[in-house]
């Protein structure tokens, strides 16, 4: 599947959850794979804007359960949107 077939796409918990759109996707390039998507699009943002969309605008990809007519997330995704990141602000701002 292409990552460009994703893009908007509806995002829902297992439990029935709407959690947005998909607008953009983190991809970690030494990997090769994508890390998170998030509901909105991406754009350089300041440290505290980075902090806010990666906490309550995104979601794991490995937490994802199904990609079809919509994004279908394990409900233990919610702490996940909470948890802390290791990816800098700086990092995503080059």
């Amino acid at each position: 599947m292409e990552i460009s077939e994703i893009y908007n796409k509806d995002v829902y918990t297992d439990s029935g959850q709407y959690l947005g759109e998909v607008r953009d996707a983190i991809i970690d390039l030494e990997k090769g794979e994508v890390s998170r998507l998030l509901m909105e699009e991406w754009r350089s943002p300041g440290r505290d804007e980075v902090k806010r969309m990666l906490q309550g605008k995104s979601v794991l990809f490995k937490n994802i359960k199904n990609i079809g007519d919509v994004v279908l997330v394990s409900t233990s995704a919610q702490a996940v949107r909470s948890e802390p990141t290791t990816v800098e602000a700086s990092d995503l701002s080059r």
